[in-house]
């Protein structure tokens, strides 16, 4: 065991990841508790259950969550309570209406403030409030690149760009570990689609995946520092993802140094001795699973010699490591629920919306909203009560309770996460109150004719359009559901003063956007989204956030334009009868989902490489004021870096995201990537500098022969814009021959 620690100090050290005496302590312990510990001690380590299915054998100390891992008492480790998730501290199936959380607006929305601090303090937060609940262990940290518009985890993770993905999701890991907990980044890897997504194959070659999804979980590892990785159900060129050599022993362990353990997601197990030699340390909610794998099985299998006993120890070790380096074993556990101060998380969960919500379109400057107007109607959405989440093992419990729940009209595969959650944070009653001179009132939308006979007789229409996206299930279309673009194509014929916002999971395609005076996309947006939609039409808050993903102009535009597997998915459901029965679900076979179509290109990459003209770009998102750009310059060698002075030129403060774009060649053609950028505040006429390091990796090719990243000496261009695509300035970067590890 002494010899598996120092290897993973000497990975560290490979990748540049600062190795101190804490972790070097780390090693050391969890090596000699593991050399004391019996055999089943330590495969009760690598092992966890659901405690909503451990019945009468559930132990007290096993608070309902996601998993729970019996410690070892006499050793002084303690158990693992996990719970979900990237959002707020999840209630598995409500099923504890008195156990409520702070709801954070989606990762999406977290993204779009492109602000790593922000994403620290909201991962802090939900920290706070695990540990207070006394979880552990948070199932947190979605990572995935959004490759697939239409993905119903798409408003669960960041970016289709690696590096702002990484960086967020590294933020909000390093923040809920602040707390002395363990948190994940998941679901490693290319788990882009929930249509069939436990069968689905992800066929993608080394050099893009390497530059693509492994890269944002790179970044996200070497800034979080995560006690584990969960593995994907997905597989990966042929291999499940819980049991892919490459994946796991190659990429994470031993390019990477990742020195934590690697859990399965809940149900995601297939084998025991190929799954835990392909580097698999712990069977998750093993329930779930069609057997056990990890328990006596694995036992059997490392008696037998097909499993060594020192992978085992390994096994162990990482678990007991990750325990350590949190903390768990250096203090006492407390028996209680502990005091939350819900209000002050409550105003974090706010300053998370503000910072997210994305303005799309602003015509005649018709927000902010003047105080002078006397009736505004806010239409559709249930705007009257709150605002909406997205579902699955993320949704939360929401102080208040939920305002609204409702079933979907059809029992599709996310039927155990089915119910469409309303956040009780009303943005009706939020204008109300921003707006006490006005007459504000609502319909609720179900009739067009009588929603633009509302808005005609207003003087703002605010039209509240909804696409609620959960777990286990993909959007088929881009297209917002029911006749909602039926009827804000009437209420905007009805009065051009209409302004749409947008409570979406991904991107939406938007037939009447040259219809209407303003467009606001405001994703999830969580405890007080409400207050936080009220105080940026009131112009209370300068909108700030800019787009984490592209919005296609259609479909047609994307590298899959029909969602892969529908087709098979369709077909192995159908019942004797022709009847959709989603009990079938184990019966739809294993299908490809062909990702060297795009490769690495993915998002505003593609659209870059295909010279398409999408609807909104990706890092887009307008402001109340406006800002000029000048002094660009680059500077090359074996640490590039760039700078530009940024001035507010408008007459009201507002933040400025100026981002850094390189157009590298890489395999033969040009190919554009953000390579950094900055999110500043600056008051009417302020000037200041902006100061980027730029990541070698960026601006090199990976090469599987190396193996490693590759730079050629030359130059690159490197522009400055407000999105992929616009140039505010443009400046040639000189660049050495460099080789970097994987």
């Amino acid at each position: 065991m002494q010899t598996a620690a120092k290897v993973s100090m000497i990975a560290l050290a490979a990748m540049g990841v600062p190795v101190n005496a804490a972790s070097s302590n780390a090693d050391a312990r969890a090596a000699q508790l593991v050399r004391q510990m019996t055999q089943e001690e330590k495969l009760s380590l690598v092992t966890s259950d659901m405690p909503l299915m451990m019945g009468k054998n559930r132990p007290a100390e096993a608070v309902i969550g996601a998993g729970y891992v019996a410690g070892v008492p006499r050793l002084g480790i303690p158990p693992l309570r996990e719970t979900d998730a990237s959002l707020g501290v999840a209630n598995l199936m409500n099923l504890r209406r008195d156990d409520i959380a702070t709801a954070l607006p989606s990762t999406l929305s977290l993204a779009s403030s492109w602000n790593p601090v922000l994403a620290h303090e909201a991962g802090a937060m939900i920290g706070a409030e695990a540990r207070a609940k006394r979880f552990n262990v948070m199932l947190a940290g979605g990572v995935n690149l959004v490759r697939e518009p239409r993905g119903g985890r798409s408003f669960e993770y960041p970016s289709e760009d690696p590096l702002l993905a990484g960086t967020i999701v590294g933020a909000q890991v390093a923040g809920i570990q602040s707390n002395g907990i363990i948190s994940t980044i998941k679901h490693f890897a290319f788990n882009s689609q929930e249509t069939g997504r436990s069968v689905v194959n992800a066929v993608i070659d080394e050099p893009s995946a390497r530059e693509s999804d492994l890269l944002a979980f790179q970044i996200a590892l070497e800034r979080g520092r995560p006690g584990s990785v969960m593995s994907a159900y997905n597989k990966v060129n042929g291999d499940w993802a819980s049991e892919n050599d490459w994946l796991l022993n190659q990429v994470l362990k031993r390019d990477w140094g990742f020195a934590g353990w690697v859990m399965s997601d809940w149900g995601n197990v297939h084998s025991t001795a190929k799954a835990a030699l392909a580097g698999l340390d712990q069977q998750s909610g093993k329930g779930l699973d069609s057997k056990p794998f990890f328990g006596k099985p694995l036992d059997d299998a490392v008696a037998s010699g097909e499993v060594p006993p020192a992978r085992l120890d390994d096994m162990a070790l990482r678990v007991v490591r990750s325990s350590i380096a949190a903390g768990l074993l250096d203090r006492s556990d407390v028996s209680e629920v502990q005091p939350i101060d819900y209000d002050a998380n409550a105003r974090v969960a706010q300053k998370a919306a503000e910072q997210g919500m994305v303005l799309l379109k602003n015509e005649g400057d018709l927000l902010p909203l003047a105080r002078s107007v006397r009736t505004i109607v806010a239409i559709g959405g249930h705007a009257d009560v709150g605002v909406l989440s997205g579902g699955g093992s993320t949704q939360v419990r929401p102080v208040g309770g939920p305002a609204l729940e409702l079933r979907p009209d059809h029992p599709g595969p996310a039927s155990a996460f089915a119910r469409q959650t309303y956040v009780r944070s009303s943005p009706l009653q939020a204008l109300q109150a921003r707006f006490p001179d006005a007459r504000v009132t609502f319909v609720d939308g179900s009739d067009p004719a009588a929603a633009s006979g509302a808005a005609a007789a207003a003087d703002i229409a605010i039209v509240f359009a909804e696409e609620w996206r959960t777990e286990a299930e993909d959007r088929q279309s881009l297209s917002l559901p029911g006749r909602q673009d039926e009827l804000i194509a009437a209420v905007a014929g009805a009065n051009p003063r209409t302004v749409v916002v947008l409570e979406t999971g991904g991107a939406v395609l938007m037939p009447w956007a040259d219809k209407v005076g303003a467009i606001l996309e405001a994703w999830y947006p969580g405890q007080r989204g409400g207050q936080a939609l009220a105080a940026l039409l009131a112009g209370d808050t300068a909108p700030s956030g800019r787009l984490p993903i592209t919005f296609p102009a259609g479909e047609d535009q994307l590298p899959r334009p029909k969602l892969d597997g529908v087709a098979q998915v369709d077909a192995a459901i159908r019942d004797s009868s022709g009847k959709p029965n989603y009990g079938l679900l184990n019966n739809v076979p294993t299908f490809d989902a062909d990702y060297r179509i795009e490769g690495a290109k993915v998002g505003y990459k593609w659209f870059a490489a295909k010279g398409l003209k999408p609807l909104f770009p990706f890092g887009y998102g307008l402001t109340y004021t406006s800002f000029g750009y000048d002094g660009l310059k680059a500077r090359g060698g074996t640490a590039p870096s760039v700078s530009i002075q940024v001035t507010n030129t408008g007459k009201v403060a507002g933040v400025a995201v100026p981002q850094f774009y390189a157009h590298v060649r890489v395999r033969g053609e040009t190919v554009t990537r953000l390579v950094g950028w900055q999110r500043i505040q600056l008051k009417p006429g302020e000037r200041r500098t902006v100061n980027i390091a730029i990541d070698p990796r960026l601006l090199a090719s990976y090469n599987p022969e190396l193996p490693g990243w590759e730079i050629a000496k030359g130059t690159v261009a490197l522009v400055v814009g407000e999105h992929a695509g616009d140039v505010k300035a443009e400046q040639t970067l000189a660049l050495s021959a460099r080789r970097l590890k994987p």
